[in-house]
């Protein structure tokens, strides 16, 4: 269980730093910090997903809270004004914990309350829940502060809201802009008021510190008085649908048991993969027909194919989600044209975005995962064979940016204005990682795409087909060894663009050493593996460049064009932990000829690798694992506060490689 006593939550230099999430499987969450202070424009009590799993809006952003106890007034919630802190209620919060969702505990008085929170599974659904743990009692005020906007935008006070509040036996319920849902207020209150009033100036450090739009208005259509006994909680109930505050018991038993559920599917009995297992539900969501895809993070980001490819094998696979795995599998190849998987699913009313070559090219291995798994060759021949031939036939004949096989059997694509691979930032028309040509892990992706389709072919009877694409491999297996051996450096260059070889020492030549098929020998292998633990490997992942490269930026801060500049080069990925794991187990695992003798068991050595995430599931985004890191030390987290490839290849390297359980073992 994760849980702080008062020396973190009564401190809020540390407790801002420290960040809790609640998903509600269709897209939506509430996010905050420790002590309820909003640092975020994208936090909020109930953001709610109109469109499952987009279009996004912070409809509930908090709730104020005062108890009155024998005459005497205290407030429980605190927030962030333009230099200072006000009311001070974190003083009051002795213990926080998620167990299994974010629970607070304030001494008041002579009182102690306890209040939690939680989502309803597969609803726009917040519950939030006072009860006295003691003898006694007290009176609770509750106001509800409501923004009604996008959530990567903020609100602020204008003549445009109405604040017309209806009501009826438990229940309120407001719609102050046309075109936005209605948001129920259900609770088993004994007072209410519903006097509007806005309050001001809400600071928002994390979006100034991003070189964002910082401050918020915010407005109270109403206030709640409730009193609060021992075994009968205060209940309020924000949702998009109407509610009833008698069955918050029930749905916190529900969500408890499914999380209870959730941890007992992990494929090792061990705590931290425990913890990972249910951190990973939060990212798999419902999308249109009945399918499922994968949120690349949070709070910000929808579904991205080149994340959910990447991340489907861990997010799925170790804990026996087949089901989840195949969904999302499916939604993909719905959605592929001309031989390219979309990068990104946009929010309503936009077009799939096509920009990227790799995202299509993971799509085989996580099919190949999922075979490993599984062994449902029906489903992939039935579902997918058809689709993974047209994206082989696509990059065969050219598809968009130039993307296409050349006569030596390797993949070309994309110009000095485009940014295809996954080091993809870009500002305005500023490549900050330029990559165009034959990036190293392109071709890697490509191999092994031509051989999971061979071998399906051969299953299948395709004789033709296993035909073309064996001789297709084969002469891209030659012409990689011949073009990318940086012979002075020991390791693999980063990408060709016509004569020009990029010695840039960075980690996509990891990804050719863990495939199902890889190209590279192990002896050359080994000399990779020793460049990048040397130059790139961190307690939290992988730098993407060395830092003894002249454009290595060692820190993520600043405004987007700082930002961006440094995402990829030398910021330091998590997720990149797992294929260096992979990769590292296989070459200096059991059987294969090792390093110098000193060196520990390779899995006993790659746990010890993976076990900083355990400890940083304890700050930054509770219970998850960031986006990035700094590359320089300390290795601040920043980035999204929850990535799903940071946890996918973590728990899938941490069950795999360090436990050794794997398909068939």
């Amino acid at each position: 269980m994760i849980k702080f006593g008062q020396e973190v939550c009564g401190n809020p230099d540390v407790a801002l730093d420290r960040e809790w999430l609640e998903t509600n499987g269709i897209g939506g969450f509430a996010s905050s910090t420790i002590p309820g202070v909003n640092a975020r424009r994208y936090h909020g009590l109930l953001t709610a997903s109109l469109h499952p799993p987009v279009d996004r809006y912070v409809l509930l952003s908090k709730v104020e809270e005062t108890v009155f106890l024998n005459g005497a007034k205290y407030d429980l919630s605190s927030n962030l004004y333009p230099g200072t802190i006000h009311p001070d209620g974190y003083t009051l919060l002795t213990g926080f914990r998620l167990d299994p969702f974010p629970i607070f505990t304030y001494r008041v008085g002579s009182v102690e309350i306890e209040k939690r929170v939680f989502m309803v599974h597969g609803e726009n659904t917040t519950v939030i829940e006072y009860e006295l743990l003691g003898p006694g009692d007290c009176t609770i005020e509750l106001r509800p502060l409501i923004a009604f906007r996008d959530y990567h935008s903020t609100t602020h006070a204008n003549q445009a809201l109405n604040p017309e509040v209806l009501v009826s036996e438990g229940e309120a319920s407001v719609m102050p802009y046309d075109g936005l849902p209605r948001l129920y207020l259900n609770h088993n209150a004994q007072w209410i008021s519903c006097e509007g009033e806005w309050y001001y100036n809400f600071d928002y450090p994390r979006e100034r510190e991003r070189g964002l739009e910082c401050r918020e208005d915010l407005f109270r259509p109403l206030m709640l008085q409730f009193t609060l006994k021992a075994g009968s909680p205060a209940v309020l109930i924000a949702s998009t649908q109407p509610q009833d505050a008698s069955v918050s018991e029930a749905s916190r038993n529900r969500e408890i048991a499914r999380r209870t559920s959730l941890r007992a599917v992990a494929a090792v009995d061990d705590p931290f993969v425990r913890e990972l297992t249910e951190s990973a539900d939060q990212f798999i969501v419902a999308r249109a027909g009945n399918l499922r895809t994968v949120i690349a993070g949070y709070p910000w980001f929808s579904d991205w194919g080149r994340d959910t490819m990447i991340a489907l094998p861990g997010l799925t696979l170790p804990s026996g989600r087949f089901d989840v795995a195949r969904d999302i599998l499916l939604a993909f190849s719905q959605v592929a044209d001309m031989g390219m998987l979309p990068n990104r699913f946009p929010d309503l009313g936009e077009t799939p975005e096509y920009n990227t070559v790799d995202a299509s090219l993971w799509y085989f291995e996580a099919i190949r995962k999922y075979l490993e798994y599984t062994g449902d060759d029906e489903f992939v021949r039935d579902h997918l064979y058809d689709t993974m031939k047209s994206i082989l036939d696509w990059h065969l004949l050219g598809t968009r940016f130039g993307i296409q096989c050349g006569p030596d059997g390797l993949i070309s694509a994309g110009g000095p204005d485009t940014q295809l691979t996954w080091m993809d930032a870009k500002i305005g028309d500023f490549v900050a990682t330029p990559r165009h040509g034959k990036p190293v892990e392109i071709q890697a992706l490509w191999y092994n795409a031509l051989r999971v389709t061979e071998a399906l072919a051969q299953k299948f009877g395709d004789g033709e087909e296993e035909k073309l694409l064996s001789a297709i491999a084969d002469r891209a297996h030659e012409s990689f060894h011949a073009a990318f051996w940086n012979n002075e450096a020991g390791c693999l260059f980063d990408v060709i663009q016509g004569d020009y070889r990029d010695p840039s020492i960075r980690p996509n030549q990891v990804i050719a050493l863990s495939l199902g098929y890889t190209m590279v020998p192990p002896d050359r292998a080994r000399g990779i593996l020793a460049v990048v633990e040397r130059e790139l490997l961190t307690d939290f992942g992988l730098r993407t460049l060395s830092p003894s490269d002249r454009q290595y930026r060692g820190r993520y801060e600043g405004g987007g064009l700082e930002r961006d500049s440094a995402y990829h080069q030398g910021t330091v990925w998590p997720w990149l932990i797992g294929p260096f794991v992979t990769a590292y187990v296989r070459v200096h695992g059991e059987g294969q000829e090792d390093a110098p003798e000193d060196r520990l068991d390779a899995r006993e050595q790659a746990g010890i690798w993976l076990r900083g995430f355990r400890d940083h599931l304890r700050e930054a985004g509770l219970g998850s694992i960031s986006e990035i890191f700094d590359g320089d030390e300390p290795h601040t987290p920043r980035g999204c506060t929850a990535q799903a490839w940071s946890v996918a290849e973590v728990l899938r390297a941490l069950v795999e490689d360090v436990h050794g359980v794997r398909p068939g073992r």
